[in-house]
């Protein structure tokens, strides 16, 4: 079971890969952790990441996709993975594609947690983070008990700068330039399953089980 996990920031899409990868015992795959795993070990691939992320460069489309390839040949990737935040591009799942086709494989799902942007600006604007410990609450759906304080530590909360209304639409922005594309890519594909992200991280997780099996 390969899936691939979209969806615009803060639509909820890395809760719901986190869940399937719980419920179905298979890796749950970020380009992130790969990036992190492989200069922790010092791999080739790991290296030349590193080379581009140390001058603040994106890394290339290629080298990712060697990267995710990679790692999905691991044995822990045997009976399926669920990948978040990538592909994020045409080229990049195109180059995916024709990767996993040379080992005889596919993706099976592309699953889209749908959200609109207002309801997005909304959602990450009422996110604090502690800036001690790093806890996460938002001030409607997990207020802390006392307000701007963490639960856990007694730190000071806050509103990141990645979460300010102004940077949500940014990202939303780039979003949709170069990620929305992927929703017709994968439908072309038919392997398109569309979900309301708006009723709740259960009921989400709910009908995507349903679409997956037992």
């Amino acid at each position: 079971m390969k899936i691939v996990m979209l969806g615009a920031p803060g639509a909820g899409k890395g809760t719901q890969a986190k869940k399937i990868a719980e419920k179905y015992q298979i890796p749950h795959i970020s380009t992130g952790d790969i990036f992190r795993a492989n200069i922790k070990a010092g791999t080739e691939l790991g290296s030349k990441a590193k080379t581009y992320m140390d001058k603040g460069l994106l890394v290339p489309d290629e080298l990712v996709v060697d990267l995710v390839v990679d790692r999905v040949n691991q044995d822990d990737c045997s009976k399926g993975y669920v990948l978040d935040g990538f592909p994020r591009t045409i080229p990049q799942a195109e180059a995916l594609d024709e990767a996993l086709a040379t080992l005889g494989q596919k993706m099976d799902y592309a699953i889209n947690i749908e959200v609109k942007d207002e309801d997005i600006i909304s959602r990450m604007s009422g996110r604090r983070a502690c800036v001690d410990c790093g806890a996460t609450y938002h001030i409607v759906n997990i207020p802390p008990k006392k307000e701007g304080i963490c639960d856990n530590c007694g730190g000071e909360l806050i509103l990141r700068d990645d979460d300010k209304p102004e940077t949500v639409k940014k990202r939303l922005g780039v979003y949709h330039d170069q990620t929305q594309p992927l929703i017709e890519y994968y439908t072309n594909k038919k392997i398109l399953v569309e979900v309301d992200g708006t009723i709740g991280i259960d009921k989400i997780f709910s009908k995507i089980v349903k679409v997956l099996g037992e």
